[in-house]
């Protein structure tokens, strides 16, 4: 059964069913106060590879780090920006479907979906240099401090230890008190955490502190209008550049990769 929750203030309406947070739309009523609602505006627009099921993004260097899913298709990419062309490819074993990725001292770390097996690469080879098992299902992966957030489709997020990929704590992401669940694709961003919603156009940004979402980027129209394309699928990826102050996204079967800006809604 879901629970309709409507959050008033400044002249923005936000609904959200639970448990499943499905879709947001506005209608001319303020937003809470202690919630952003951003829009965006499309600063860059790059050539992104329209076979690739973006799982993992990641911008280091100049260079993209992509992690990408399905059954046999799995792989981990390093992408020139620029021109989309992928400049170092390593396949995944036919058995893994490959998720979420994360970049911590130089070393490249891949999770899996179902498996509960994580993979530890050279950044620079992208030879493997161990594994290490989880319980959970593998969905996005990030670095904060010294630990890896990692999500799993639910409202959970788990911090671990990135040299034994032991739990260390966890939060319960919220809006209002209410959970925030088929948390996917990470990315840290100015101390904040970004999650792409699966199956929603919408980004929520989190406290890694508390758990709580303190703003909301509504990326509505960015696939059906800039990244249109037969097989083009949901949001996913995620990907910002500290030193640039750039944040790109993109999605499964996207044509396309974008440099956005994020603009605060305002009163119409």
């Amino acid at each position: 059964m879901s629970v309709l929750i409507t959050i008033k203030n400044a002249g923005y309406l936000i609904k959200v069913f639970y448990p499943v947070l499905l879709y947001f739309s506005f209608s001319g009523i303020a937003f809470s106060e202690e919630v952003v609602l951003y829009d965006y505006k499309v600063i860059n627009t790059y050539p992104h590879d329209p076979t690739a099921f973006t799982q993992g993004l990641i911008f280091n260097e100049g260079v993209l780090y992509e992690s990408t899913g399905n059954y046999g298709h799995s792989s981990l990419r390093k992408v020139e920006l620029e021109t989309g062309r992928v400049i170092q490819y390593k396949k995944i074993d036919d058995k893994f479907f490959a998720e979420g990725l994360a970049l911590f001292k130089q070393q490249l770390i891949q999770l899996s979906w179902k498996k509960g097996t994580a993979f530890v690469y050279d950044k620079d080879s992208f030879d493997l240099i161990r594994t290490f098992d989880y319980a959970e299902e593998g969905w996005g992966l990030t670095t904060y401090n010294d630990q890896l957030i990692m999500s799993d489709g639910t409202s959970v997020l788990r911090f671990l230890d990135p040299k034994t990929f032991k739990q260390t704590s966890l939060i319960s992401v919220s809006l209002h008190g209410r959970p925030v669940k088929h948390l996917n694709e990470l990315e840290m961003v100015k101390g904040n955490i970004f999650a792409n919603v699966w199956l929603t156009n919408h980004i929520v940004i989190i406290s890694p502190q508390t758990g709580q979402v303190t703003a909301v980027v509504d990326l509505t129209g960015l696939p059906g209008s800039h990244a249109s394309g037969s097989k083009a699928n949901v949001l996913n990826g995620i990907a910002y550049d500290p030193e640039g102050g750039r944040l790109f996204v993109t999605g499964k079967y996207w044509p396309k990769l974008f440099e956005i800006k994020l603009v605060p809604k305002t009163n119409p």
